[in-house]
């Protein structure tokens, strides 16, 4: 009867693994010219242009001008033209911290692949562990998520973030940037309780086991026999040309401005994530030039007597401080495609901070993209910059607006996924028995 059970739970497993996939295949190359004609074109890094024209051409935007551009241009043969009359066209949206591809369905060990074993990997590449068949990754797209952060984590220093885009046949098909940075959990800094003193020393050995590695790494840098792939890893993000940034997971104030105070001796280039205190110090922020990605808005008061908004007006604040801000779902699994109503809340309830659409938007556009290092690609609709763009038949900031077209470096997307499919059986189902009325 054992054997039978584990006969029984084995198969259970293999089916459940095998058809959480996606079995969409992944799109051709652009072939030919493409032109998005009658749109709200929202650039964000210029003005919003009523009725205008968008071109793309071997994954790239070509021209971004008013419809009158039409009548004095000569358009080849095999030109495609897309009539977009009363639609709303963006910049691809971009999720900077997610699990997306290394978590599926979370009550099973083997589809949870984000948190590796040890306190310290700094070797790991958050992308090689992506399962590029995820039937989650299909959803974000299909509301105008089109790129999108890995991050591992576990441990005090988990490894390295990638960014990746959800269309390919593999993970390097995927892929953007194999390496975006390092990850550190930073430790909390201010204990209290009947268990505060273990809880400091443990804190105490955290920062010294970061020092340590560090320093290791400093003079593996300058002088080394052998290779060592910790070590290696962390030299990454040490002072060079090509240095990548620090991901800084803190939150409190006192893990905030430790943590910056410490990459900046070092003169490494912190980026706060979480930042549920940043608010408190923007002198700091901006004195080192550091960005906050803000962990969603989906959050716990700090404290049971904070505003009961204080989550919402985070981006609103940094704005207002000049700090520069993106927001991210922050890993929360299978909920990533909700991130223009997660910034849609914020602009809510910060009209009287003087928080704007505009603003909003680039807090999922251009600012992710500036922070990841992907502005000169991505972001906004700019000629010459990646043609990864979506339509909308309303604004995106609402949350009844449906997306109806979307591209990834010129490639026409399929935005059918698993939830879609289903949505379309019942609603057959419910045809077929004149509960709803037929579509013509």
């Amino acid at each position: 009867m054992k054997h039978t059970t584990k006969i029984l739970t084995t198969l259970t497993l293999f089916t459940t693994i095998s058809t959480a996939q996606d079995l969409q295949p992944s799109a051709p190359p652009q072939d030919h010219p493409i032109f998005l004609v009658g749109a709200t074109v929202h650039t964000i890094s210029g003005e919003t242009i009523e009725n205008g024209v968008v071109s793309i051409t071997e994954g790239k935007i070509g021209i971004v001008a008013d419809h009158e551009i039409m009548s004095r241009i000569r358009l080849s043969a095999d030109t495609e033209i897309i009539d977009l009359t009363g639609k709303h066209l963006y910049p691809g949206m971009i999720d900077s911290i997610t699990k997306l591809g290394l978590q599926e369905i979370s009550a099973v060990r083997a589809m949870n692949d984000y948190n590796e074993v040890g306190d310290m990997t700094p070797e790991v590449r958050a992308y090689v562990s992506v399962n590029p068949d995820s039937i989650v990754i299909p959803t974000v797209r299909s509301n105008g998520i089109l790129t999108f952060g890995v991050f591992p984590t576990g441990g005090t220093i988990p490894g390295r973030a990638s960014i990746l885009q959800p269309e390919g046949w593999t993970n390097e098909d995927m892929t953007l940037t194999r390496d975006a940075g390092l990850i550190i959990n930073w430790p909390r800094m201010r204990n209290t309780g009947k268990n505060k003193s273990k809880a400091n020393e443990r804190r105490d050995q955290t920062l010294e086991n970061i020092n340590t590695i560090f320093d290791n790494a400093t003079a593996y840098a300058a002088k080394h026999n052998e290779t060592d792939l910790q070590l290696e890893a962390i030299t990454t993000v040490l002072p060079s040309e090509n240095q990548n940034p620090i991901f800084i997971n803190a939150n409190d104030y006192d893990q905030i401005t430790t943590a910056i105070n410490w990459a900046i001796s070092r003169n490494l280039r912190p980026i706060i994530v979480g930042g549920r205190d940043a608010h408190l110090c923007t002198d700091l922020l901006l004195a080192t030039n550091t960005p906050v990605i803000i962990g969603g808005t989906y959050n716990f008061l700090k404290s049971a007597d904070a505003p009961y908004d204080q989550p919402y007006t985070l981006p609103a604040k940094l704005e207002q401080a000049g700090v520069l801000w993106s927001l991210t779902m922050s890993g929360r699994h299978a909920h990533e495609r909700n991130l223009p109503e997660a910034i849609a809340i914020t602009l809510a309830h910060s009209s009287d901070l003087g928080f704007t659409q505009e603003a909003a938007l680039r807090g999922i556009t251009l600012n992710a993209a500036t922070i990841l290092g992907l502005e000169s690609s991505l972001g906004s609709i700019e000629t010459g910059k990646s043609a990864t763009l979506f339509v909308t038949d309303s604004n995106i900031l609402d949350v009844t607006s449906i997306v109806t077209h979307a591209w990834i470096q010129g490639r026409s997307i399929d935005l059918a996924n698993k939830q879609t499919k289903l949505r379309d059986k019942y609603q057959e189902k419910y045809r077929q028995l004149n509960l709803i009325e037929s579509e013509d």
